[in-house]
């Protein structure tokens, strides 16, 4: 009976220690482009996890990843990520690392193997039927994933198990199982390379697609950034001007009148009469510039005729 794939040694690499620098690195490339392939299969699957969990944090819910070693490292990165590039409120995202925040620094070997732990954890969230435990383990065996994720099952959570192997407790348990059916390791068992990539991408296209769900993107523009550095202030001006067609000069002055919040900058520029008329269109809208921007444009009363001055000429 064979074992893991995650844990299998391919006879493709048997002698790679005999090979060229570059011979080696060309053998990682191809495998790291069939881990790519490995996600684009699993797409039907991400994109019904992401719709659920973006329809639970409409709700108010939480985003909730459970991860050890290098997959929880990865987690944390994505998670790291989306207040700052979609405005995501940080009391909505939780990371949930085998081994606690020590292990960003020093992964502790046997805090994988803690699903105790990860049942206490699970259990001090408190979480309801709008909140998502994301779990990731390369293996789908890793005790401390599976354990908070059958928690958060129990607890009546939503669930979503990523693994590149199937028929594992992690994929079984989940209410959206995600397989990555990555190739074989290049170093058998070194799975922070093809598996790892594939979770990266994996991760990366769940959490955008969340986002986008949540009415944080417009034209394919971050519009709910938090401009807090200099090249974040520039970006918020090339966003504004962007989703409301006008010039810099004017995204600037939208952006100064709303006080640096890029959603209903884009209304003020596009020609909302007041902040608080912005921000009315985007809160009867959910959030959502797209649909703000339509309702505004059909509601002349409430409209500013002097902002088509500054608009492009096309």
């Amino acid at each position: 009976m064979s074992g893991p794939r995650t844990e299998e040694a391919s006879d493709l690499y048997r002698d790679i220690d005999t090979l060229s620098g570059v011979d080696v690195l060309s053998l990682i490339a191809a495998t790291q482009r069939e881990a790519i392939d490995a996600v684009a299969n699993a797409v039907p699957e991400l994109a019904g996890a992401a719709e659920a969990i973006a329809s639970g944090m409409r709700r108010g819910g939480r985003l909730v990843y459970a991860g050890a070693g290098s997959s929880g490292l990865l987690a944390q990165v994505d998670a790291l990520e989306l207040p700052g590039t979609y405005g995501i409120d940080p009391e909505q995202i939780v990371v949930l690392l085998a081994g606690g925040r020590e292990a960003m620094f020093d992964i502790p070997s046997k805090a994988e193997d803690d699903g105790d732990m990860a049942a206490q954890e699970v259990a001090a969230l408190g979480l309801t039927s709008a909140d998502c435990l994301v779990g990731i383990s390369a293996s789908g065996s890793t005790p401390y994933v599976v354990s908070a994720l059958r928690c958060a099952r129990h607890a009546g959570a939503l669930t979503v198990g990523i693994a590149s192997n199937p028929e594992t407790p992690l994929l079984q348990n989940a209410d959206h199982p995600v397989l990555l059916a990555t190739p074989p390791e290049v170093i058998a068992g070194s799975t922070r390379m093809n598996a790892g990539t594939a979770q990266k991408c994996a991760l990366n296209m769940l959490s955008t697609l969340i986002a986008i769900r949540l009415g944080h993107t417009f034209r394919g523009l971050m519009v709910n950034m938090q401009a807090d550095n200099e090249k974040l202030r520039r970006r918020a001006v090339a966003v504004v001007a962007g989703a409301a067609d006008v010039d810099a000069a004017a995204a600037r002055e939208a952006l100064k009148r709303a006080h640096g919040s890029v959603k209903p900058a884009i209304l003020l520029a596009a020609g909302a009469k007041s902040l608080e008329k912005a921000e009315a269109f985007l809160k009867s809208r959910g959030g959502d510039v797209r649909d703000a921007l339509a309702a505004l444009a059909a509601d002349d009363s409430k409209a500013d005729p002097t902002a088509v001055t500054n608009h492009r000429r096309t």
